[in-house]
């Protein structure tokens, strides 16, 4: 195995060459543990769609738009269905940030690699990422 000891002997090609969804992966039969890693992922991604920060989480669990109340835990207990409390996306968050959050830290202009959203952007800011609502 060969390090990339220089990173600048490496190219990333700017075209796509595929666009399955990747993310999160569980074991096989525990059904229970791959809805609430699914259930995040979509979380972290409605965050970013509402405007939901890292940041901001706190003062947003002011807002009075019931979808961003469902996601921080302000209004209908949505953890309930996956056998969690009603801020579990909250605390995600709170932790990491949203989706666009973590893809900037982890891959994008202001890491290490550099990599524009694309596709990895949401679907009003000409990406493909959407979530299902959280209800």
């Amino acid at each position: 195995n060969k390090e990339a000891s220089n990173p600048d002997d490496y190219v990333i090609l700017p075209e796509p060459i595929s666009k399955e969804p990747l993310g999160p992966a569980v074991r096989r039969g525990d059904d229970e543990w791959f809805a609430i890693a699914k259930w995040v992922v979509f979380a972290l991604i409605e965050a970013e769609e509402y405007g939901v920060t890292q940041a901001n989480v706190d003062k947003m669990k002011a807002s009075t738009d019931p979808a961003v109340q469902r996601v921080l835990g302000t209004g209908e207990d949505m953890g309930k269905l996956l056998g969690l409390d009603k801020e579990w996306a909250y605390r995600a968050i709170k932790s990491v940030g949203n989706y666009g959050e973590i893809f900037e830290r982890n891959v994008g202009p202001k890491s290490a690699l550099q990599l524009p959203r694309g596709l990895n952007n949401l679907w009003n800011k000409g990406g493909i990422m959407y979530a299902p609502p959280i209800r």
